[in-house]
C-alpha cells in the first residue's frame, strides 16, 4: 500500500488539541490520551472527545459509555453533537452517558505515526486505547463509514464489555457479484489515489459535498481543521488504500472475520441510515440486517452519507438508549388474549372451497383486454398452491421479502396468497405513488424477489430496484434477458404442480409490508403479522357481515385482496388504479352485476365521479345496484351530501363511512342515518363524525397543548380535542425500518397493549362518537389559540359558490395567520385572490377571522385516494403567494 501513496503519507507528527473556535465543538471535551501499542510496545498519543470530567462535576454516575469511531475522512468532530447532547441530558437530570469520541491514529488530531495502518491494526489500536482508558462495561459502540467496521471489530473482540452496537452508514461485506461503490473505485485508481487523497484535499472535499443540505462554511472549516496540508492527510490515503477490493487484499481476512463475528454478537443494535448515500446504499443496510436481525432500523429519507450532519441523530441515539422496550421489546401484537385464541389462517377458505366451482373473483379488465375473466374457487385454490410450491422450489423461504408489482386482479390475488402460505413477506406499494415514490418504497423495503407485470419489471430494471425478477406473463427471451427476468408465474405453477408445500408460517410471523399513500410525507411501510391480518379479516366480517357467498365490489385494491380470506366473491371495477376519480357509475354497476354484489366499497374520490356519471346508468345497471345492501366509503372524510347522493344510486343499501388508515383498516364506523343524526344535533365544536369504535377497538385522545402538540395523557373524556389514539387486535405491528416513527406512534402506551397514534386530531362526544378535525401536522397555532382545520373548512363549504376548501396557517407558529384556499363552483381557470364579493361571503361563513382567501382551480391531493388535501404543501405555497411570489398553481 505504501508504494501507491506519496511520501507525505508517512510523515510523523505529534498529537495536538484542536484549535479553539471550531463550530459546535466545546474545547473542554478535548483531551490527549497515551496508549501503549501492543504490537510495538510504543506509546501512541490519541486525541479524544470525552465528557467524563463534565459528568464528574455534575456528580452524575454514568450508566455506560458510548464509544464513537469516525470513518474516512472525518474525525471526532463528527460526534460533537452527541457529546454535547448526552452532557445536556445529564445536566437536565436524565440518564448520564459517558461519550468517548476518538480520533483514530493518523487521523484528526491524533498522532501521525508515519505508518499505513491496516484494518486489523486499527481494531487493535482501538483495543489498546480502551485498555489505556481502563474502560469498563457496559459499552455501546457507535461507528460511521469505516469507523463502523472498526467499532464492530472492537465489539467482536470485547463481548464481556459490550452492551449494544449502533451504526450510521457503513458496510462490513462486499458481495462478489457487485462492484465496490463507484466513488471508491475512482479513488483507488493508481493514478488517482495519492493525488485525490493526500496531495490534494479532493477526497475530503468530495465527502463534505455529500451533506443534505449543504454544510455551512463554519462546519466545513471544522472538518478541514486537522487535514491542512498533504503531511496531515496520509491517514486519508491509507484508509482508502486499505479497502479490500478482493479476497487477496491483506485486510480481507480481517473484514471477513468481523462480518462473521457480527452474526454472533447477540446484543441489541440500532442502524440509522441515510438512503441517499452514493457509497453505502441500502444493499449494505440489508446485509447488516441479515447479520443482525434483532436490529432496530431507521431510514431517514433524504439523508445521505454524512447522516450525522443531515439529521438529528443524537436525539435518536439517546431515545433508543432510554427506550424501555430496548433491549427487551414487549409484544406488539395488540391484545394479549389474541395469542390464546385459535388462528383461522388467511388461506383457510381457499382450502375449504378447493373443490367448489362457484365464482371466487372476477377480473373486469384482464391484461389480455378480452371479456371479464371469471375464476372459480377451485381454480384459485389450485393456482395458489401450485405457485406457493413453485416459489418454495426456487428457494423463496419463510421471511423472504417479495415485492408485488402487479395490477389488481387474479394474478395479484394468486401470487399474494401463495406468498402468505409459504411465509414469504409480501411488499405492496401502490402504483399511485408514481415512479419516484415506488422507487423509494421498493428500495426501502429491499425485497429479495420481485414479481411483476411488464410495466413494473421495466421500472425495476431501469431504476435499479433490488430482487430476483419474476414476470406474471411469459416474455419473449430478448425482453426477459433485458429485464433480468428469470422465470414467469406459469413456470412456478409447473414447478409446483405436485402442490407440495412447506409447513405454514406462525401467526406471529410477519406477513406483509403495506405502504401508506404518501399523503403526509414519504410513503411508510406498515408491518402486519399473520395474526393481525387475520384480525383485519375478522373485524370486517363481524362489522359488515361479509362471509362466504357475499358479493363484494372493491373499488380500493387492498380491500379486494381480502376477498378470498373472507370467502367473498370479489371484483375490482374497470378503473385506472392510479386515479380513483376516473371510476364511473356504469363500471361499478357492471362489477356489481358480475358478482351479484351485496357490498360495495369505494374511495371518496371514486364516489364523487360515480355520482357525477350516474345519469349514464341503464335499467340493467340500476337493477344491479338495487341489489346492494351495504355501501362503504373510506380513506378520507366523506361529506353527508356525497353519501346521500351515492345512496340514491344504491337505494336499498345502508351507507357507511368507516374510519381507518393503512395502520388500522377499521377503527370506527358510522351509517348515513347516524351522520344525519349527529349533524342535526348542533352544539358540537366541528369536524367529521366517524362514529363509534368497532367491537374490538378502543379510542382515546391525547390532548393538544397551547403549542398544538399532543402531550396529554390518554383519555376518553368527551369534548377533549387532541391526537386520536387507537388500539385493536388488527392495529399494525409497527413501521418497517422506521424505528423513530414507530416509537413516536406508540408514545404514552402502557402495559402490553398495542396503541397507535394516528396523527389525526379530533374529539369524542358525550355519546362516545369520534369526530375527526384534521391532521396533527395541519393544526394551526394562531395568536388567538389552536385551530383545527376541518370544522372551519366545513363552515366555509356550506357557502353555495365554494367547492372544496383547505384552511392553512401562514407565518411563525404561535402567531400564524389563517388562510383559506378554495375551489370555486364552477372551477376557476387560474390562481387568484378571491373577488371582493366571494371574500366577503367566505369570511361571513367562517367561524374565525381569515387573513386571506386564495382561489385555485384544484387543490393538491394524494394519489391513492385523490381526496386527501396536502395542507402542508399548501401552507408553504400560500406563504409564498402572500409574500409576493408569482400566482402559480400549488
Amino acid at each position: 500500500m505504501t508504494r501507491r501513496l506519496p511520501r507525505a503519507a508517512t510523515t510523523t507528527a505529534p498529537a495536538t488539541l484542536p484549535p479553539a473556535g471550531l463550530a459546535g465543538l466545546d474545547p473542554s471535551f478535548s483531551r490527549l490520551v497515551d496508549a501503549v501499542e501492543t504490537a510495538t510496545g510504543q506509546t501512541r498519543v490519541w486525541h479524544v472527545l470525552d465528557n467524563a470530567s463534565r459528568l464528574a462535576e455534575l456528580g452524575a454516575t454514568p450508566v455506560g459509555t458510548i464509544l464513537c469511531v469516525h470513518g474516512n475522512p472525518t474525525w471526532s468532530y463528527l460526534w460533537r453533537g452527541l457529546v454535547s447532547a448526552a452532557t445536556e441530558a445529564a445536566e437536565a437530570g436524565g440518564e448520564a452517558w459517558r461519550v468517548i469520541a476518538v480520533d483514530q491514529l493518523e487521523m484528526g488530531f491524533s498522532e501521525r505515526t508515519g505508518s499505513i495502518r491496516t484494518l486489523a491494526t486499527r481494531v487493535n489500536d482501538l483495543g489498546d486505547l480502551t485498555r489505556a482508558l481502563d474502560l469498563a462495561g457496559p459499552v455501546v459502540t457507535l461507528g460511521h463509514d469505516w469507523g463502523g467496521v472498526v467499532s464492530l471489530g472492537w465489539a467482536v473482540d470485547h463481548p464481556a464489555l459490550l452492551s449494544r452496537v449502533m451504526l450510521l452508514n457503513t458496510a462490513i461485506h462486499q458481495p462478489e457479484e457487485y462492484p465496490i461503490p463507484a466513488p471508491l473505485r475512482l479513488a483507488l485508481g493508481r493514478s488517482v489515489l495519492g493525488a485525490a487523497t493526500v496531495t490534494t484535499p479532493g477526497f475530503l472535499e468530495t465527502t463534505l459535498a455529500l451533506a443534505h443540505p449543504r454544510l455551512s462554511a463554519e462546519v466545513k472549516r471544522g472538518y478541514r481543521a486537522p487535514y491542512r496540508g498533504a503531511s496531515r492527510r496520509g491517514g486519508i490515503g491509507g484508509f482508502v488504500a486499505d479497502i479490500p477490493v478482493d479476497s487477496a487484499h491483506e485486510s480481507a481476512p480481517e473484514l471477513d472475520r468481523i462480518a462473521e463475528g457480527v452474526r454472533h454478537l447477540g446484543v441489541p443494535a440500532l442502524l440509522l441510515w441515510g438512503p441517499a448515500d452514493p457509497i453505502f446504499s441500502d444493499r449494505y443496510l440489508n446485509d447488516l440486517i441479515e447479520r443482525m436481525p434483532q436490529a432496530d432500523v431507521h431510514r431517514f429519507e433524504g439523508a445521505g452519507h454524512l447522516i450525522a450532519e443531515d439529521v438529528d441523530y443524537p436525539a435518536a441515539v439517546l431515545a433508543w438508549l432510554a427506550d424501555s422496550t430496548s433491549p427487551e421489546t414487549p409484544s406488539r401484537d395488540g391484545f394479549v388474549e389474541r395469542a390464546t385464541r385459535p388462528s383461522r389462517r388467511l388461506w383457510a377458505t381457499l382450502d375449504e372451497l378447493a373443490e367448489s366451482q362457484e365464482t371466487a373473483l372476477v377480473e373486469m379488465a384482464p391484461p389480455t383486454g378480452a371479456a371479464p375473466r371469471v375464476v372459480s374457487w377451485s381454480l384459485l385454490s389450485r393456482r395458489v398452491r401450485q405457485i406457493a410450491s413453485g416459489l418454495d422450489r426456487i428457494g423463496v423461504q419463510r421471511g423472504d421479502r417479495v415485492s408485488l408489482l402487479v395490477p389488481p386482479g387474479a394474478d395479484l390475488t394468486a401470487v399474494l396468497y401463495a406468498c402468505l402460505r409459504i411465509g414469504a413477506i409480501v411488499v405492496v406499494a401502490d402504483a399511485g405513488l408514481g415512479l419516484r415514490g415506488l422507487t423509494r418504497a421498493v428500495r426501502g423495503a429491499w425485497p429479495d424477489h420481485v414479481i411483476g407485470a411488464l410495466p413494473g419489471l421495466t421500472a425495476a430494471r431501469a431504476l435499479g430496484w433490488p430482487g430476483q425478477r419474476i414476470s406474471t406473463t411469459r416474455l419473449r427471451s430478448p425482453v426477459a434477458r433485458a429485464l433480468g427476468v428469470s422465470l414467469c408465474v406459469a413456470d412456478l405453477a409447473l414447478l409446483g404442480d405436485d402442490e407440495l408445500l412447506p409447513p405454514p408460517p406462525e401467526p406471529s410471523d410477519t406477513a406483509a409490508v403495506l405502504f401508506t399513500s404518501g399523503s403526509t410525507g414519504p410513503a411508510k411501510g406498515v408491518v402486519y403479522t399473520h395474526a393481525q391480518l387475520e384480525a383485519v379479516r375478522d373485524a370486517l366480517s363481524a362489522q359488515y357481515g361479509i362471509s362466504v357467498g357475499t358479493g363484494l365490489v372493491a373499488g380500493f385494491a387492498p380491500f379486494a385482496l381480502l376477498g378470498p380470506a373472507l370467502g367473498a366473491r370479489s371484483v375490482t371495477p374497470d378503473m385506472k388504479v392510479t386515479s380513483p376519480r376516473t371510476l364511473t357509475a356504469a363500471a361499478v354497476a357492471d362489477a356489481a352485476d358480475a358478482v351479484r354484489a351485496s357490498v360495495v366499497f369505494l374511495s371518496p374520490a371514486a364516489v364523487a365521479n360515480v355520482v357525477a356519471t350516474a345519469a349514464s346508468l341503464t335499467p340493467r345497471h340500476r337493477a344491479a345496484l338495487e341489489a346492494v345492501t351495504t355501501f362503504l366509503s373510506a380513506g378520507a372524510p366523506v361529506s353527508e351530501r356525497l353519501l346521500t347522493e351515492a345512496a340514491a344510486i344504491m337505494p336499498n343499501a345502508t351507507a357507511h363511512t368507516p374510519y381507518g388508515m393503512t395502520e388500522g383498516l377499521l377503527m370506527t364506523d358510522i351509517s348515513l342515518d347516524e351522520v344525519r343524526a349527529a349533524s342535526g344535533e348542533g352544539g358540537d365544536p366541528g369536524g367529521v363524525c366517524v362514529g363509534r369504535p368497532t367491537a374490538t377497538t378502543r379510542v382515546r385522545i391525547s390532548a393538544l397543548d397551547d403549542s398544538g402538540a399532543a402531550t396529554g395523557e390518554l383519555t376518553d373524556e368527551a369534548g377533549v380535542t387532541g391526537e386520536i389514539v387507537v388500539s385493536a387486535p388488527h392495529v399494525e405491528h409497527g413501521y418497517d425500518r422506521l424505528w423513530i416513527t414507530d416509537i413516536a406512534s406508540r408514545r404514552g402506551a402502557t402495559g402490553g397493549e398495542r396503541w397507535h397514534r394516528t396523527g389525526d386530531v379530533g374529539h369524542l362526544d358525550s355519546q362516545g362518537r369520534l369526530w375527526v378535525e384534521g391532521r396533527l401536522p395541519h393544526v394551526i397555532v394562531a395568536a388567538s389559540g389552536v385551530v383545527t382545520p376541518v370544522g372551519v373548512e366545513q363552515a366555509i363549504e356550506s357557502h353555495g359558490g365554494v367547492g372544496r376548501v383547505a384552511v392553512v396557517g401562514v407565518g411563525p407558529r404561535g402567531t400564524q395567520q389563517v388562510v383559506a384556499v378554495v375551489e370555486t363552483s364552477p372551477p376557476s381557470r387560474r390562481v387568484s385572490l378571491a373577488t371582493p364579493e366571494l371574500a366577503a361571503e367566505v369570511r361571513a361563513a367562517a367561524p374565525l377571522p381569515l387573513a386571506a382567501i386564495l382561489v385555485v382551480p384544484r387543490l393538491p391531493t394524494d394519489v391513492r385516494h385523490n381526496s386527501k388535501i396536502d395542507r402542508s404543501r399548501l401552507a408553504v405555497w400560500a406563504g409564498g403567494i402572500l409574500s409576493g411570489a408569482r400566482m402559480t398553481r400549488p
